[in-house]
């Protein structure tokens, strides 16, 4: 079995940030395309028989995404550089929080015309709320290592 160290959970990490850009690139044509052209996947027929709906949720969305995914990749970069509680990387947490808070307002909206979408919206406020506590505890980690720092 594979130790798992600091780095390769890092590795892993930016491995899959990698992999959600490429599926988010592909949600975003897939759904550009089909808009315009009607490549008979029926699969998603309920969602393709409102194609400007299903283009706007995703393209909403993915306004969102995108700048979170950047920033997790930061993120991880300085984490993999050895920089932990630093307010960098709680103000990075706080803007992916709020990209999370703006996936969950743009599908809420869109979920008012498919009711479907209201599960994104919950998901994506649930993982708002996780990354705003881990930056509550980062924040609160930096000003006791600073206390700490003084008191040495």
């Amino acid at each position: 079995m594979m130790n798992w160290t600091k780095d390769r959970s890092i590795i892993l990490s930016m491995v899959c940030v990698i992999a959600f850009a490429v599926a988010l690139l592909a949600l975003d044509a897939f759904s550009v395309f089909n808009c315009f052209v009607d490549i008979g996947i029926r699969a998603w027929s309920a969602l393709l028989s409102r194609p400007k709906l299903f283009l706007g949720a995703v393209l909403s969305c993915s306004a969102f995404a995108w700048p979170a995914l950047w920033l997790l990749w930061r993120l991880l970069g300085n984490l993999r550089g050895g920089t932990v509680f630093d307010p960098d990387n709680v103000s990075i947490m706080r803007k992916v929080s709020w990209c999370c808070a703006g996936v969950a307002l743009a599908s809420f909206v869109c979920g008012l015309g498919y009711g479907l979408l209201f599960i994104v919206t919950a998901a994506a406020a649930f993982m708002m709320l996780i990354v705003r506590i881990v930056k509550n505890v980062f924040q609160q980690a930096i000003a006791m290592k600073d206390e700490l720092d003084l008191t040495v």
